[in-house]
């Protein structure tokens, strides 16, 4: 039973999300609607806790056999708790029952948010660019045609984009818009046709209780 019924379910639903893509009638579409803004924010909130349980169980237990970086588990589970009491207890702007301000100091969860997880996104996002950078250079090295045609393709996008591309040729700025509207949007088309059928694929072999890997594995 326990896997019986989980297979049911998503057969059910999985069927349910498919039927109101086929049949435009009103009380299909309806339901739709109503599975979608309800059920499924029901749903979100309780998968939302068991989350954050399943977050706060892992890094308990890394900080009990002190694995490596245990030490961080403790930040991120300070951090947890402070941040859940504020925003439980002190409001979105600091209306809430917990005062969240002295004097002109204030530490409600907007404040956290735009103070402390905005810059942080920043710097990783920064970080993030000196990554795409290695990357980018061990991709475009010329080892075979594909990544010749690659290095070739990016230097006449990045070329063409620069002011200086004009003063080379006054055809290169749209040689490089070229590059960037025909073939590289027939390339993204293409992965994204084939991320589709694989989307379809494994979305068939998860409602006909094909795929069971989600229950934990086995069959």
């Amino acid at each position: 039973m326990k896997k019986k019924i989980p297979l049911f379910l998503v057969f059910v639903f999985g069927i349910l999300g498919i039927i109101p893509f086929l049949i435009p009638h009103p009380i299909v579409q309806n339901s739709d609607e109503y599975i979608r803004n309800d059920i499924l924010r029901i749903l979100a909130a309780f998968a939302l806790v068991l989350a954050l349980g399943s977050l706060l169980k892992v890094h308990a237990d890394k900080i009990r056999r002190k694995k490596v970086n245990w030490q961080y588990s403790w930040v991120l589970i300070l951090a947890f708790i402070v941040s859940s009491i504020i925003g439980l207890f002190g409001g979105v702007a600091g209306t809430g029952l917990l005062p969240t301000s002295f004097g002109s100091f204030n530490f409600n969860i907007q404040t956290l948010y735009e103070n402390i997880i905005i810059p942080l996104a920043s710097s990783m996002f920064a970080l993030l660019a000196f990554f795409m950078a290695s990357a980018s250079y061990r991709a475009f090295r010329a080892r075979s045609f594909e990544a010749t045609l690659l290095l070739v393709a990016a230097f006449i996008v990045m070329i063409g984009f620069l002011p200086v591309a004009s003063s080379i040729s006054t055809k290169l700025p749209a040689f490089a818009q070229w590059v960037l509207n025909v073939p590289n949007v027939a390339g993204q088309r293409g992965v994204l046709f084939g991320i589709a059928l694989g989307a379809v694929a494994t979305s068939l072999k998860i409602i006909l209780g094909i795929e069971r890997a989600w229950l934990g594995g086995g069959d």
